[in-house]
Order: structure tokens, then C-alpha cells, then sequence
């Protein structure tokens, strides 16, 4: 059922929130300055006028999702520490204190479900438009944009073959125990007892008795895979239940050290072994992301993840037109590094790669092409303090909305710092901030 309008007879003798706050505090100007009109008209669409019980402000949702990742914070984190600061319940559209929880933290996985990675775009897409009638983004500063691509890693534990012989046989046993089958040996004592005296023989680097209990793992988990086939094969009933698993068994089951497409984890089957060149960390598994930055302030215009393991400049037609539609602007010049080579963007942006002699190039082009690295850092910051250094959302849908919800929180922190430099400028130099006019400066509240 749609949001209803809160309901403020109650509250008629306390003090209004917009009475009491600093006008002067970066998130209040920010809440002022988003169009939060626009997520009503995208999101409204998604709730039945008719059916179930009242839902959530989506202003509520959406502030929620934006301090999360703006401030690195769990979906508990964030509801509980809502209580405890007005400027978050204003920012999120309450008029007044609030004493209770705006919702079950569970409540935002759902909304995220709900919403989708081609809503969260809309987030994106509202940081790019406030950015942009504050001040803190030029119009001019989207014709030059630089690309980079970073992983996202998933919040798994380091896959080794034993540990994932151990635990893929684990679950088998627990989902044949809830469907009441009685298997001939489960090999709960001898599996756990192989794992230990693999990672001691493994530290001890005697690597033939660590190959031999790995294979012993390898062993139980084909012994209770083929029980299972044989007593679920006249029960239709629990045969779906036991697809996924039997299924992803065999995959574990066959595959060998060289193999592409490997399975890496039993929860998120979806993950990819990643290597991008580094030397404290050879390989990272999660999902590959693209990030688009414009050049002069780095501001996020766009951020998505990809499935697999593509080339990084099989990506660069897809960021680009994501970043266009959101946007809605055309891009004139691209700075990529030397892994964009062979690159499938077909549109009419000249795309300038950086390698070996461009310090012969003309002066103007060598300046933005060392301007490029600016993309590492807006990378550093996300992973550091958006949360995008390591992705506790499920399957491939969350992988793609947690990209998106970092790009929006590393821009909510640009426009709140921003924010504090025009106010410093305005207070002790006396005059406003070069880039935000003093009719933008009026208008806004800046």
C-alpha cells in the first residue's frame, strides 16, 4: 500500500524541527537543496493503492539508503543511530523528534528488492542533478570524464578446496536432515577431522599429507552427493529443494585447478576470481565495477558492476551510455588507461587512452591525460568509506545495487563538504565560493 501522510495532530505542542536546528549545518541545506518530489514520481509506480498495510515514506527509504553508504554504516547501524540525531531525521523529511525506530532494519532489504538496481540508478541520478544546482558540478566539467574499473569484492571467506569440499557436504546433510532422509554415513566427525589435519599439514608444508586428506574431503562430499541422487529419485516432491545443490556438487566436484568459471563460493555462486596486477593482494573475488568520474572535481556521474569477468574496455560502451542516460548530456572526451585498448565504445566521444610517449603529445592534451588518475582516488574513497570494499548484499542484483549506493554516498559527501567550504568562505573571507554564484548561493540557502 502507498505512504500515507504522517500524521502531526499529536505532536501540535512540540517543537518543529526546522524551528530548533542549525540552518547552517550541511545536511540541512542538503535536504533542502534534493528534489525529493522525483523519488515520489519513479518509486510511486512500485506501491498498490489498495492492498496491505501502509508503507514507508520512500523520502524515509531513500535518506535512510543515503546516510548508510555515506557515512559506511550496516542497515542496523544506520536505523539506530537515526534516533539519536535530528539533522538525520530531518534530512529523511520528519518535522519533528522522533523517540522510536522509523523501521525494522529488515525493512531495508526489502525496500531494496523492491526498488531494484534500475531504481537506485534514480538515487544516482538525484546526486548528480543536486550537484550540479548547487554548484558543486559544472555542466562544462561533463564533456571530459575519466573511466577506471576496481573490484568489488564479496564478503566471503577465502576459498580454498577444502573448505569449500567441507562446507558444500555440510549443506547437503543439514537440507537432507529437514527433509527427513536418512543417509547412509554423513561424515560429520571424519569431514571436520580431515579439514584440521589438512590446514596443520598445510602449515607444516608436508603438501602430500595435505593432498591426502583434501582428497579424502573430496571423497565424502561425492559419497554423500550420490546417497542424496539415489533417495530423492522417485520423490519429486523434494526434488527441486536439492537442484541448486546437487548441481552446484557436481560443479565443485569436477572442476580442476585450471578451469575458468570456477566456483569460489557456495552462498554466492556468482563470484569471480579477479586479478588486476596488485602486489599485496594477486587476486580479489567479487565482481568487476565501473566507474565514471568527471576531471576537474571528481564528482560520480556513473557506477555499475558487471557480471563475469569482462575486459575492461568491453565496459566502456556500457558506462559511458549509462552515464549519458542519467545525465542526460553527451560526452566529447574519454581518459582511459592502457587495459581500455581494443574498446567497444562506438559513440562520438574522442576516447584518449594514456601509453608509452604521451609526453610528446601537445601540452593541452598532456594536462588532462595526467589528470586522468583522478578516478583512483573517487575509487580509494568509496572502497574506505562508502562501503564499497566489500559487498554483504545477495546475487547479482545486490552487487549492482551496492555499486550504485556507493557512487551516491561519495557524492552526498562531496556535496556536504562543499557545502562546509562555501559556508567557511562565506563567514571568515567574506565572500562566496567562485564556483556557486551568489544567485545559486540565494536561492539555495548556501
Amino acid at each position: 500500500m502507498r505512504p500515507k501522510p504522517a500524521d502531526n495532530q499529536n505532536l501540535l505542542f512540540s517543537a518543529n524541527l526546522e524551528q530548533i536546528l542549525d540552518h547552517n549545518h550541511p545536511l540541512f541545506k542538503l535536504a533542502n537543496a534534493i528534489d525529493w518530489s522525483e523519488f515520489e514520481k519513479a518509486f510511486g509506480k512500485l506501491y498498490d493503492p489498495g492492498q496491505g498495510r501502509p508503507a514507508k515514506s520512500i523520502r524515509l527509504m531513500v535518506g535512510l539508503h543515503y546516510l548508510k553508504h555515506a557515512f559506511d554504516l550496516s542497515d542496523e547501524d544506520v536505523v539506530s543511530r537515526w534516533i539519536e540525531n535530528p539533522y538525520w531525521q530531518y534530512f529523511c523529511g520528519c518535522t519533528h523528534f522522533q523517540h522510536e525506530l522509523p523501521i525494522d532494519p529488515s525493512l531495508m532489504t526489502k525496500w531494496r528488492k523492491k526498488i531494484k538496481a534500475g531504481g537506485m540508478e534514480k538515487l544516482l541520478e538525484v546526486t548528480v542533478k543536486t550537484g550540479l544546482k548547487t554548484g558543486t558540478l559544472k555542466r562544462s566539467e561533463l564533456k571530459r570524464l575519466s573511466v577506471d574499473t576496481t573490484v568489488q569484492e564479496k564478503a566471503i571467506s577465502f576459498p580454498t578446496d577444502a573448505r569449500l569440499y567441507q562446507r558444500m557436504r555440510q549443506k547437503l546433510v543439514d537440507k537432507a536432515a529437514e527433509h527427513g532422509i536418512r543417509l547412509r554415513q554423513s561424515y560429520v566427525r571424519k569431514g571436520k577431522q580431515a579439514l584440521v589435519m589438512h590446514g596443520r599439514y598445510a602449515h607444516a608444508r608436508q603438501y602430500k599429507r595435505a593432498r591426502k586428506q583434501l582428497k579424502r574431503l573430496k571423497t565424502y562430499l561425492g559419497r554423500v552427493t550420490r546417497d542424496i541422487e539415489r533417495k530423492i529419485a522417485f520423490r519429486e516432491d523434494v526434488g527441486k529443494d536439492f537442484e541448486k545443490l546437487l548441481s552446484l556438487s557436481h560443479r565443485l566436484l569436477s572442476q580442476q585447478r585450471h578451469d575458468k568459471n570456477k566456483l569460489y563460493s557456495i552462498h554466492a555462486p556468482e563470484v569471480v576470481c579477479i586479478s588486476k596486477g596488485k602486489s599485496h593482494k594477486r587476486y580479489e573475488f567479487g565482481c568487476k565495477v565501473g566507474v565514471v568520474t568527471t576531471m576537474n572535481r571528481p564528482f560520480v556521474v556513473g557506477i555499475q558492476a558487471f557480471e563475469d569477468n569482462p575486459f575492461d574496455g568491453h565496459t566502456l560502451g556500457a558506462s559511458i551510455e549509462q552515464t549519458e542516460r542519467l545525465g542526460s548530456f553527451k560526452a566529447e572526451h574519454i581518459y582511459v588507461d592502457r587495459g581500455y585498448r581494443g574498446h567497444d565504445y562506438k559513440g562520438g566521444a574522442a576516447v584518449h587512452i594514456v601509453k608509452l610517449g604521451w609526453r610528446k603529445l601537445p601540452r593541452s592534451l598532456r594536462r588532462w591525460l595526467r589528470r586522468r588518475s583522478v578516478v583512483e582516488a573517487v575509487i580509494g574513497h568509496s572502497k574506505n568509506e562508502c562501503r564499497l570494499g566489500r559487498n554483504y548484499l545477495l546475487g547479482i542484483e545486490g552487487d549492482k545495487i551496492n555499486a550504485l549506493l556507493c557512487g551516491c554516498g561519495y557524492n552526498i559527501r562531496r556535496l556536504l563538504r562543499f557545502i562546509v567550504f562555501c559556508l567557511y568562505k562565506m563567514m571568515f573571507v567574506g565572500r562566496s565560493y567562485r564556483f556557486a554564484s551568489p544567485a545559486i548561493v540565494t536561492q539555495n540557502g548556501f
